[in-house]
């Protein structure tokens, strides 16, 4: 127990947050990036249907990138609470052809949002950099295969059921060292497998299985889970959490509530944002950022 106390103390205080992602790097420390959103599906909570040809998919992914996003996240399946999932040959119908328009125009980072090995393995024939699994490698048995004969990065996120299922009154008896377990089992599966510890992102998994008051105590808390000493990633853009605190049922009006939530996420540990409003959520959190070390932020 002393040596453990010892290790999760010293990834908290010494380590550094290297996140490995094919050939590239970055140390996030004190750096951090933005992942932008970009559904290609026809049923996202958010802008389901506003993207689902080509063409509009990479005006908006250029968009991202002029406002500044490090990172483009595709998804071809709305995992919002109560969706159903969808075949495999539909996903990828979805995906493939705006991941191989942006890789031909563009040269930034793609991650892409799926829980599939034949997907993930798919799209990273097509270069692409980042898988983010929500669960958390727990859906699809051969992902962790597919992900170890690769060098991409991995985001893994906790989840509590399925997303059908997920917000029919979930319960923990302790909800964040029960967070900590299910990412303690992620990295030794990792591990087990050859995989770089290097390679993994944490995303706590925000309104994945979690009531309203879960996610104020996740975010308040999320320092608990630099125990591992990887980055960790917050998905919060626009959720129903901030629609609930704020009395606003209109996710189109959520966007200051948003970037409230990341601004204080960033101030207790998370490192990687996954939003809708690259801009707005980048300038907040770079002012954050100057104010904290005490210089600009560059």
């Amino acid at each position: 127990m002393g040596e453990e106390l010892d290790r999760y103390i010293n990834n908290v205080i010494y380590t550094k947050n290297v996140f490995k992602f094919g050939l590239k790097s970055r140390d996030l420390t004190n750096d951090f990036l933005i992942m932008g959103i970009l559904n290609v599906t026809p049923d996202s909570f958010s802008d389901g249907g506003q993207y689902n040809d080509v063409d509009s998919a990479l005006k908006r992914c250029e968009e991202m990138i002029e406002e500044g996003a490090d990172i483009v996240d595709v998804g071809g399946e709305s995992t919002r609470p109560g969706s159903s999932s969808v075949s495999c040959d539909e996903e990828l119908r979805r995906v493939v052809p705006v991941i191989e328009a942006i890789k031909r125009r563009f040269d930034t980072t793609v991650s892409v949002d799926t829980y599939k090995s034949e997907v993930a393995k798919a799209v990273l024939e097509l270069g692409v950099e980042i898988i983010n699994d929500i669960s958390g490698l727990n859906f699809d048995k051969n992902m962790i295969d597919v992900l170890s004969n690769s060098s991409c990065g991995i985001v893994a996120m906790h989840i509590k059921g399925k997303p059908k299922d997920m917000q029919k009154n979930p319960h923990y008896e302790h909800l964040i060292c029960e967070i900590n377990e299910y990412f303690e089992d992620i990295l030794k599966k990792a591990e087990l497998n050859g995989i770089e510890k290097e390679r993994i992102v944490l995303d706590p998994g925000i309104g994945f299985g979690k009531k309203f008051e879960d996610n104020f105590k996740i975010i308040n808390n999320l320092q608990s889970f630099k125990i591992f000493s990887r980055p960790l990633l917050v998905g919060l853009s626009k959720k129903s959490f901030i629609g609930y605190a704020l009395n606003e049922e209109d996710t189109r009006k959520r966007l200051f509530g948003t970037i409230g939530a990341n601004v204080t996420a960033f101030l207790k540990g998370a490192r990687i944002f996954r939003v809708h409003d690259v801009r707005q959520n980048l300038e907040a959190i770079k002012l954050a950022a100057s104010i904290i070390y005490e210089k600009k932020y560059t």
